[in-house]
């Protein structure tokens, strides 16, 4: 019987250990990887998206887009959508898919693509993202997001909505904008949008 009791909390003592989650892998995991490509319904495969203001997440630092799913999650940002993502990923999913999308490679920009001149306050804006608004990490571990590049339709519909309060997930953010006047946030987009 002293066996038997043994061999039981033997058994119960490793089911932990043999059912621990090990990380999912789209290109073996086929569930993980079909909730993958839902993502690439909007933001596109090869990060080239399908609308213009859905935002750029190939090549984005992972832990700028691990703090954006958690904001979305958390409903700091609101997007039916990606609320809807972060339920039907588990923490561990979330933070996979950041992975994967941060090792991705930035798409090529279309040729068509113009650089028009700094406008004024941009100084502003390179005090936190660098010169370059290629991303950076700074000191407290936080990244910034990949500026350059985006769609003038994304960048200026994500400045409108801090400015206006709808985005709540960055209060400097928020106040910044606010302060800036429209048609400088529109110079703005457009000479982000072109880099």
């Amino acid at each position: 019987m002293g066996t038997k009791i043994v061999f039981g909390v033997l058994i119960a003592l490793a089911a932990p250990a043999s059912t621990a989650q090990v990380n999912p892998d789209p290109s073996t995991d086929r569930e993980f990887a079909a909730k993958l490509s839902v993502c690439n319904d909007c933001h596109g495969a090869n990060g080239v998206r399908i609308n213009a203001t859905i935002p750029v997440i190939w090549g984005q630092r992972e832990n700028y887009l691990v703090t954006q799913l958690d904001d979305f999650e958390r409903g700091d940002r609101r997007d039916e959508v990606m609320l809807w993502m972060t339920k039907i990923l588990t923490q561990q999913e979330l933070r996979v898919a950041a992975a994967y999308f941060a090792k991705q490679t930035w798409p090529t920009r279309s040729a068509g693509a113009a650089s028009t001149p700094p406008p004024p306050g941009i100084a502003v804006c390179q005090a936190w993202y660098e010169t370059d608004f290629l991303s950076t990490r700074k000191a407290e571990g936080r990244a910034t997001p990949r500026l350059a590049g985006q769609t003038y339709e994304y960048l200026i519909e994500a400045m409108r909505r801090f400015a206006d309060g709808e985005r709540k997930n960055d209060t400097a953010m928020m106040k910044m904008m606010a302060a800036i006047p429209p048609a400088e946030r529109e110079a703005m987009a457009r000479y982000l949008s072109g880099l």
